[in-house]
């Protein structure tokens, strides 16, 4: 089964927020959930994102959509995975 890290929109019609989750690629949008890590407000400009949860599911191999790509670069989460695997591949 392959994994993405997306967004699932809630809230009402005008005013969008998302929850940052991981589910099955060929789920949708509004599909089954396997884990929630956090939640963004477009309107507001705030996020929030569990920072350990999200490096378990990339280390399992998890792939990014490209907001969710954006929101995690911006939150620093995919410069700790890269240290951590840079960490590992030199042992």
């Amino acid at each position: 089964m392959a994994v993405k890290i997306r967004l699932k929109r809630t809230g009402k019609r005008g005013q969008p927020s998302y929850r940052v989750i991981v589910m099955d690629e060929r789920s949708p949008r509004d599909g089954r959930v396997v884990a929630d890590l956090g939640w963004y407000s477009p309107i507001h400009g705030q996020y929030e994102i569990d920072t350990a949860r999200a490096l378990e599911w990339l280390g399992k191999g998890a792939q990014l959509t490209e907001t969710a790509r954006h929101l995690l670069s911006r939150k620093g989460v995919l410069a700790e995975f890269h240290k951590i695997q840079s960490r590992q591949s030199k042992t």
